[in-house]
């Protein structure tokens, strides 16, 4: 298996989306590389808005990626259908790709209208924005409780300019005030120090 920069595989997926129309952004592990401090990531994180049109010429154009790839057309459409994930394996280098499908309804926020173009590369991708990487951390941590959200949550907004009046709109909406409040008390008690 050949060791390959992960972001060489992230432009090559982020030039099949654009291909195809499908609006994406990154999020996951990588934003938090873009946004907050840099950690080890074994997978990219992809949220997307996938049609029923797009299953083949997508499927299709991921496995001309690699000789080896992998990717599964019937685990695509359920995550169509159930709003939920599919992966692609990439056979050259075994990096994963998590795409996340949503809809406007089932995000949440209004998170694909905020993306933002970041250069990798030399190309253009679009990722998530500091805001919305913590909302969506702030959901993931209120489902499954992980110290790994918390941390990256904690390390874009020390690192990032974030629009606090957005996320905190957000984070009432989203149930989640409460767990951003105690993040934010225990940044600004430990920059006091």
């Amino acid at each position: 298996m050949e060791i390959i920069d992960p972001r060489q595989l992230l432009v090559r997926v982020a030039n099949i989306l654009e291909q195809f129309n499908i609006p994406y952004l990154v999020t996951g592990g990588m934003a938090v590389l873009v946004w907050g401090r840099p950690r080890f990531t074994a997978d990219i994180d992809i949220i997307i808005k996938l049609k029923i049109n797009n299953i083949d010429s997508l499927a299709s154009a991921l496995m001309g990626i690699s000789e080896f790839g992998y990717v599964d057309k019937d685990t695509m459409q359920e995550a169509l259908s159930n709003n939920g994930e599919f992966n692609f394996i990439d056979g050259e280098s075994g990096v994963k790709v998590d795409f996340w499908v949503v809809n406007q309804k089932t995000s949440g926020t209004d998170e694909f209208s905020r993306g933002i173009a970041k250069e990798v590369l030399d190309h253009k991708v679009y990722f998530i924005s500091p805001e919305d990487l913590i909302l969506s951390k702030l959901r993931w941590n209120k489902i499954s409780p992980s110290s790994r959200h918390l941390e990256d949550i904690e390390s874009v907004l020390k690192i990032s300019e974030v629009d606090n009046k957005y996320l905190k709109n957000w984070a009432k909406k989203l149930g989640v005030t409460d767990n951003l409040n105690s993040l934010l008390r225990e940044i600004r008690k430990v920059s006091r120090k």
